[in-house]
């Protein structure tokens, strides 16, 4: 099987381009190589490439500057897409393409599932949800996995962020009114590989949407709290522990867009398909947060 990854450089992208060449002759393109703003270039690197599968973990993230740059995050997030499902179908090829919970507005009381209606918030939410109708659109054999909370050791990723606060601070203000489930790139890339083994076996997923998150759930604040906690009891000093990240609204740290306060995504559609069960997402965050520690360690 042969696989062309675009975003080789993300967070999802990195775990993907490591476990990859285990079980398929990978092809790792990262943003030197696919330019998304460039039309007609991804569609030539499918057609140079001829694989079985494009994966494409690349993507516009910026949430609040996606607000004053629409276009830009429109062209990445569904114009290149769409080229690339059309590429995809004209060689023949599967398209593994990843998604959000912000395509929600977060209104619903319990979690979402695939046939939900979506009313994104924001312009990031909107292309993202733009690039999912135009993949459906393209005829090509596709799987588009909608997960939130995305999380990688490396970078500036929720966890390292609130490791460095409460080391500098006695105390931290910390959203409570928005839940959903924090979700590993290893997750993530590992039911990936899932489905691809399905693909192998003569037995692949129907095309659709399916939801990948981690089970369980919690609000940003308790995210918070146990990170900090863990990291106490890994021996981290830090001059703030759990019970001084104070719960907050939404409404207290305005942003440019609009985040929804229910990002929860049922995942019992993926869970049926694959056989599989998602893990507790403490568990990746620990993966992620003991990761973390040992870059600060350096």
């Amino acid at each position: 099987m042969k696989v062309l990854l675009f975003g080789a450089g993300g967070q999802v992208g990195r775990v993907l381009a490591a476990m990859l060449p285990q079980v398929a002759d990978l092809v790792a393109l990262g943003r030197d190589e696919a330019d998304f703003t460039r039309s007609g270039h991804l569609a030539d690197l499918v057609a140079e490439a001829r694989p079985d599968v494009v994966i494409n973990a690349a993507a516009y993230t910026a949430v609040d500057r996606a607000e004053s740059e629409p276009e830009l995050a429109a062209q990445v997030n569904a114009a290149a897409p769409a080229e690339l499902a059309v590429a995809a179908g004209r060689a023949g090829a599967t398209l593994i393409h990843y998604s959000t919970d912000y395509v929600f507005d977060g209104t619903k009381a319990g979690a979402y599932v695939e046939a939900d209606p979506t009313a994104p918030l924001n312009i990031y939410g909107r292309t993202k949800r733009e690039g999912e109708v135009a993949i459906a659109a393209s005829g090509a054999d596709f799987l588009i996995f909608r997960t939130s909370w995305v999380h990688a050791p490396g970078g500036s990723n929720f966890i390292a962020k609130m490791l460095k606060l409460a080391a500098e601070r006695d105390g931290l203000k910390v959203i409570d009114d928005q839940i959903g489930a924090p979700t590993s790139a290893r997750l993530i890339a590992q039911t990936t590989l899932r489905a691809l083994a399905a693909r192998a076996a003569n037995n692949p997923l129907a095309s659709g949407i399916y939801h990948l998150t981690a089970s369980g759930e919690t609000s940003w604040n308790g995210y918070a709290r146990f990170v900090i906690a863990e990291a106490i009891r890994r021996g981290l000093s830090l001059k703030a522990g759990p019970e001084d990240v104070e719960p907050v609204p939404t409404t207290a740290f305005p942003t440019p867009a609009r985040r929804p306060l229910n990002s929860r995504l049922s995942t019992a559609k993926l869970r049926e398909a694959l056989g599989v069960e998602m893990p507790h997402w403490r568990e990746g965050v620990l993966e992620t947060l003991d990761a973390t520690l040992k870059e600060l360690e350096r």
